[in-house]
C-alpha cells in the first residue's frame, strides 16, 4: 500500500472510530437511557481528544504527529474502559465513590435532591455476548488505536 494511502486510511479510522464510538455512546445515553457513570465519561474524554487530533492530522503538519495522538488517545480511552469492565465483572475494586452506594448521615437526601439517576460503576446496565459497553470499548479502541498508529507510521522503502 502507498504510503499517501496508508496515510489517508489512518485519518479516516482516527476520525470515524472515536466519532462512532462517541456517537454509540449518546445514542445509548439518549436513545436507551443508558446513563453513564464516573468511569464511562473518563472513556468518552479521551475520544474528545482523539477526534481533535484527528482534525488536526487532515489540516496541520506534521499529520503523522497528530494522527499518533489521536490513536493513542483512543488507546488510553480502550485501557480505561479495560480497567471500568474489569470493575464491572468483578475482578478488581473501582477507585471512584460510584462502585458503592453512598451512606451515612444525609446521603439518601443528596441522592434524592439530585436530577441526575445515581448510576454505578461496578455494575453492567447491557451487554452483548457477555462484555459490557465498557468492554467493547476496550477491544474497539485497542485494536483500532494500534491500527492507526500502525497505519501512520512512516514505511522505509526497501
Amino acid at each position: 500500500m502507498a504510503d499517501f494511502s496508508r496515510l489517508k486510511a489512518a485519518q479516516t479510522l482516527a476520525l470515524a472510530l472515536p466519532a462512532g464510538l462517541l456517537g454509540g455512546a449518546y445514542v445509548s445515553q439518549y436513545g436507551f437511557d443508558l446513563f453513564p457513570c464516573e468511569m464511562c465519561w473518563w472513556q468518552r474524554w479521551p475520544h474528545f481528544a482523539a477526534l481533535a487530533f484527528a482534525v488536526l492530522g487532515f489540516f496541520a503538519a506534521p499529520k503523522r504527529l497528530w494522527l499518533g495522538l489521536a490513536g493513542l488517545a483512543v488507546i488510553v480511552s480502550g485501557l480505561i474502559g479495560g480497567f471500568h469492565a474489569g470493575v464491572e465483572y468483578g475482578w478488581w475494586e473501582g477507585i471512584t465513590g460510584c462502585a458503592t452506594i453512598p451512606s451515612g448521615p444525609g446521603a439518601a437526601a443528596s441522592v434524592m435532591d439530585t436530577s441526575t439517576p445515581l448510576v454505578r460503576c461496578d455494575v453492567a446496565p447491557w451487554s452483548l455476548f457477555g462484555v459490557s459497553l465498557a468492554g467493547w470499548n476496550f477491544l474497539f479502541s485497542c485494536l483500532g488505536g494500534i491500527t492507526i498508529l500502525g497505519l501512520a507510521a512512516k514505511q522505509e522503502r526497501a
